[in-house]
C-alpha cells in the first residue's frame, strides 16, 4: 500500500503570508455583537423606561442627553460599532450571493461609502450639536436656552 501525499493548495501559502481579513471581520461581528447589545439596551433603558419613559423624549431631553460627554461617547460608539457590523454584514451578503466580480465590487464600494457617509454624518450630528447656537434668532431657540 503506497501512501499520497497530497500537496497543499497555493493559496495556502498566500494566506499565511497576508492578513486574514474574513477572520477579522468574523471576530469583529462577534465581539462588536455583543458590544451593541449592552449599548443598545442601556440607551432603551434610559430613553424608554426611566425617567417619565418614552413622554419624556423631545428635543429638550436630547440637548440635555448630549450635553454630557459621556452620552456624547455612549453614543458615537453605538452609532460606529452599529454601522460597521451592518456593513460587514452586507458586505458578507454580497461576497456570498453575488457571483459576477464587476457588480460585486461595485456594490462593496457602494457599501463602503454608505457606511463612511453615515459614519462622518452621524458623528458631526453628535458631536456638534448645539441647542443654542450663537446669533440665532430668539424666535427660533427652545425655551431652555437663555436669552442672547
Amino acid at each position: 500500500m503506497t501512501t499520497q501525499t497530497i500537496e497543499p493548495p497555493r493559496s495556502a501559502a498566500a494566506a499565511r503570508r497576508t492578513t486574514n481579513w474574513e477572520k477579522w471581520g468574523w471576530i469583529y461581528m462577534r465581539g462588536s455583537g455583543v458590544l451593541l447589545v449592552v449599548l443598545i439596551f442601556g440607551h432603551l433603558f434610559v430613553n424608554m423606561v426611566a425617567g417619565e419613559g418614552v413622554k419624556q423624549i423631545d428635543f429638550a431631553f436630547v440637548a440635555g442627553k448630549w450635553a454630557s460627554p459621556f452620552w456624547q461617547v455612549w453614543d458615537s460608539l453605538m452609532l460606529v460599532l452599529a454601522l460597521i457590523h451592518g456593513s460587514n454584514g452586507m458586505r458578507t451578503i454580497v461576497n456570498d450571493y453575488v457571483s459576477k466580480p464587476g457588480i460585486r465590487k461595485t456594490l462593496l464600494v457602494a457599501i463602503l461609502i454608505a457606511c463612511v457617509v453615515l459614519i462622518v454624518l452621524g458623528l458631526l450630528v453628535c458631536w456638534t450639536f448645539d441647542p443654542c447656537p450663537a446669533g440665532a434668532a430668539a424666535a427660533d431657540l427652545p425655551s431652555f436656552c437663555p436669552a442672547q
